[in-house]
């Protein structure tokens, strides 16, 4: 979306929307894009959190049963999670790199 990787379903992301042709990504820059969320998280405010998810990403909240589907769902669960100063940590890391998206689950 407007040219920058966004989070589409939690720790997946996908490329911008009606993308020409493919962008290979490395398996460093995939890495790399939790550190962006993660510094988000730092900042504190649930907006700059929420602008991290893609229009169409979706958020299975750690501390929350619903799923958050749209910004302003997503935005409400940080509204509330940010209160607690998270920060993540990555313990394992398995990248897998697709045609216009890529996945770091571990």
């Amino acid at each position: 979306e407007d040219g920058e990787w966004k989070i589409c379903h939690h720790h997946s992301s996908v490329m911008p929307e009606q993308m020409a042709f493919a962008e290979a990504i490395t398996e460093q820059e995939v890495k790399d894009l939790f550190h962006l969320w993660n510094d988000a998280l730092a900042t504190g405010y649930s907006d700059i959190v929420a602008k991290r998810y893609a229009k169409n990403g979706v958020l299975l909240p750690t501390v929350s049963d619903t799923p958050r589907t749209d910004y302003d769902l997503i935005k409400d669960y940080f509204d509330a999670f940010l209160l607690k100063e998270p920060q993540g940590e990555i313990l394992e890391s398995n990248v897998i790199v697709g045609t216009n998206w890529a996945q770091d689950a571990g």
